[in-house]
């Protein structure tokens, strides 16, 4: 893929992420999605892709836009697999929390698991813990391999779970273990490439999520060189179809983040709605709204921090009302 469209996809989730921006705290996270996923559609309509969305907001008939299958871009080449989140966090935004994002990976057609809407058990960790952690593990087992590799002590380590019943065996287990816990509420991807970074405060992420999300990560841990590892979890017999539908004929299958994302050209773009660990959220001037994105592409190993000043009033995506950003 060209280099050019790492920017290109910048410029698609900073308008998904002023869109939605405008819902955050206002308890209406419909609206909030309904706007990021408008925002995001209009702006794909100008990128130079012939793009096929293999991860969206569902299926044909569950989503008006960014359905899974539905073509994006210009229809030009590079032909590309397009996995995207318009609004990553849709309680976050509607209760004003930290941690939404709108996000966006990109790899050369065939490249990314098509996974279904399902749940996912996953394992998430940076760089220099890559090789050493395993899904099957026991907890105490990967924590002690996280701590060594970072060569910090067992209570130094920083788990990410989501706040669910269904963790609460792991929160025992880390607990035992001495290390420490950050329970999120909703919004696993930041976390998870939070990995990655030394100074942001997680070490590893556990436990079961959307099964879209993790293929997201694992293009964002691609990118980072990073490590994932995940087992879909279809809960009754119409999501064990659903997966077969979609080419995974094993639903018990330990998936690797070389099975997740084939290809070594991939392109990961975020931009924050709320603060979170990885970015800063949308902040607004008179006039002007603030925004931080993250782009990454693997193929160079180049990783981009761009903060960018938007007069609201010269967008025409806002300008000419197909996206309000004003609700006054």
């Amino acid at each position: 893929m060209e280099r050019e469209l790492a920017l290109e996809f910048a410029r698609v989730t900073e308008a998904a992420a002023l869109a939605a921006a405008r819902w955050v705290g206002r308890g209406n996270k419909e609206a909030a999605d309904d706007a990021a996923v408008t925002a995001m559609r209009v702006m794909f309509d100008t990128v130079s892709i012939d793009g096929v969305v293999v991860i969206g907001e569902g299926e044909m008939d569950e989503a008006p836009m960014l359905y899974i299958g539905e073509r994006v871009g210009l229809g030009v080449l590079p032909r590309v697999d397009i996995a995207v989140d318009p609004l990553e966090g849709t309680i976050i935004v509607s209760k004003g929390l930290t941690g939404a994002i709108a996000v966006l990976a990109s790899a050369p057609q065939g490249s990314l698991l098509h996974a279904p809407d399902m749940y996912m058990d996953k394992i998430a960790v940076g760089p220099e813990c890559k090789g050493r952690v395993f899904l099957d593990a026991p907890v105490k087992e990967n924590l002690r391999q996280v701590a060594k590799a970072l060569e910090k002590s067992m209570s130094e380590i920083t788990v990410v779970i989501l706040d669910r019943e269904r963790h609460q065996g792991i929160i025992e287990e880390v607990r035992s273990a001495g290390s420490r816990i950050r329970l999120i509420t909703d919004g696993d991807v930041s976390p998870g490439v939070a990995t990655a970074y030394p100074d942001s405060g997680v070490d590893i992420l556990m436990g079961i999520g959307g099964a879209p999300e993790g293929v997201i990560t694992a293009a964002a841990l691609k990118c980072l060189e990073g490590d994932f590892q995940a087992r879909l979890i279809p809960e009754n017999d119409n999501e064990i179809q659903r997966c077969l539908e979609m080419g995974i004929k094993d639903t018990h299958q330990l998936l690797t983040i070389d099975e997740l994302v084939k290809s070594d050209d991939v392109i990961f773009v975020a931009t924050g709605i709320t603060d979170s660990f990885l970015l800063k959220g949308v902040r607004y001037l008179q006039g002007h709204a603030i925004t931080q994105t993250i782009v990454m592409r693997s193929k160079s190993g180049t990783i981009r921090f761009i903060e960018a000043n938007h007069h609201l009033g010269k967008k025409p995506l806002f300008s000419d009302h197909r996206i309000q950003l004003r609700m006054d």
